[in-house]
């Protein structure tokens, strides 16, 4: 087998078998197969596409490339939930004890974020004592007896993935479905869970755009899930705007405790508990969406849901005093108010000019090798539909630097005052199965 004939085969649009990319990829991961050449496939791969057995014969190239999860010693039917990336996106810090006090098992697996605020394992680190890497023991041992765990993923996890990944971002062909689906469903599958609930965000605050892109990203990558026998559901949700009113990793577990006590914004609170309510369906708590969401209305409700959230604090070393005094957690310098410069309303604000500017004031990477402010970041006190006058505060900027001139103009240019006032879009666009 040649790998030149692999590439010119892609490039006429035919199909590749399972040894074929098998070939491919471990040639690439050990060394064998140089990146000129691997660079060749994944541009021909852009230009042609993947087959849906193509896709998912790729995806399981990447599990098979290094270390897979196994949760077999964990009782019941296994669920994970991913989010292909947003602004203000806490939704996982919600769906884990929502999920968990409805007995269903959530073993999640989590990395760090690279951009404009921490992934969900960094927010949590600004809970003084929690612990994100656990054992493997541990972490089973949690989720059997808690019913939810989580933890940094294993840097063995789907290396191939990782090495070609950075090969795509410099040969510009990140923005490719099968590409992106069988990167984000390998780490799904290598991660050893049975059933997998896909939000794929849309808009300006997310990787697509357009809700057509998105609803085949969605499609794909439940029919990656369907033929390696997975439950899967998938929802497109909106990201024209960040999720909720707090971007950042302090103020954003502030927002998911108000969530879990009933007190957070209509649009978080319905994605999570539709994500939550489907997890359940999957895990066979309950036989219907309907029932479920009723069922995780009433925890919130009763007090449950923010109960369990506090237990997952304190199981895995965080002080569990934070859930009832939020001024326990980190506390930034400065906190600067950002004033409308003219009056009428709220017609758009770009998501993802605000996540900039949270990195700005310290709340993001910009490589991996940078350290977090968890003090830092954006609290949104107007979105789009709202009505503002001249001076009326758009937002605050929550930073311990003292240079925030940068950040403070993303923000204002991220607001959009018009004179009428805007049709607010749906949270949730479509429901793939």
């Amino acid at each position: 087998m040649r790998v030149v004939d692999l590439i010119e085969k892609k490039k006429l649009g035919l199909e590749l078998n399972q040894e074929e990319i098998d070939f491919l990829i471990n040639g690439y991961v050990g060394g064998d197969i140089p990146d000129y050449q691997m660079s060749a496939f994944l541009m021909a791969v852009y230009f042609k596409g993947m087959t849906s057995q193509e896709t998912a014969n790729l995806t399981m190239s990447f599990v098979n490339s290094g270390h897979q999860v196994d949760l077999s010693k964990i009782q019941g039917i296994k669920v994970d939930k991913h989010s292909t990336g947003g602004v203000g996106d806490k939704i996982s810090l919600i769906v884990i004890p929502l999920v968990a006090a409805c007995g269903v098992p959530v073993a999640k697996m989590s990395g760090r974020g690279l951009g404009h605020t921490g992934g969900t394992i960094d927010k949590l680190e600004s809970i003084e004592g929690f612990r994100i890497e656990l054992s493997e023991e541990e972490f089973i041992n949690n989720v059997n007896s808690y019913k939810m765990a989580i933890t940094g993923q294993s840097a063995n996890l789907v290396p191939a993935d990782k090495k070609i990944y950075s090969l795509r971002d410099v040969t510009a062909t990140i923005d490719s479905i099968p590409l992106i689906a069988s990167s984000i469903m390998s780490k799904k599958i290598a991660s050893g869970a049975d059933a997998i609930v896909l939000d794929v965000k849309v808009g300006s605050g997310a990787f697509m755009k357009s809700l057509d892109e998105a609803r085949v990203l969605a499609r794909t990558m439940v029919d990656i899930g369907k033929s390696l026998n997975r439950s899967i559901v998938a929802l497109i949700t909106n990201m024209d705007q960040p999720l909720g009113r707090e971007v950042g990793n302090t103020n954003e577990i502030v927002e998911a405790i108000k969530v879990l006590k009933g007190q957070g914004s209509e649009d978080e609170t319905k994605i999570a508990l539709t994500i939550a309510s489907y997890m359940c369906v999957l895990g066979g708590a309950f036989i219907d969406f309907e029932e479920a969401y009723k069922k995780l209305e009433v925890l919130i409700d009763s007090g449950k849901a923010i109960e369990k959230f506090k237990e997952l604090v304190k199981i895995q070393g965080g002080n569990p005093n934070v859930i009832d005094d939020v001024s326990l957690l980190p506390k930034a310098k400065y906190h600067i108010e950002v004033k409308a410069e003219s009056a009428g309303y709220v017609n758009k604000l770009d998501a993802q000019a605000i996540g900039v500017s949270a990195m700005l004031l310290g709340a993001g990477r910009r490589t991996k090798a940078d350290s977090i402010d968890y003090a830092a970041g954006v609290t949104l006190t107007k979105k789009i539909g709202d009505q503002i006058n001249i001076g009326d505060v758009l937002c605050v900027l929550h930073t311990n630097k003292e240079d925030i001139e940068e950040a403070k103009l993303k923000v204002l240019k991220a607001y959009t005052i018009g004179k009428e006032k805007a049709e607010i879009k749906s949270y949730i666009f479509d429901i793939i199965k």
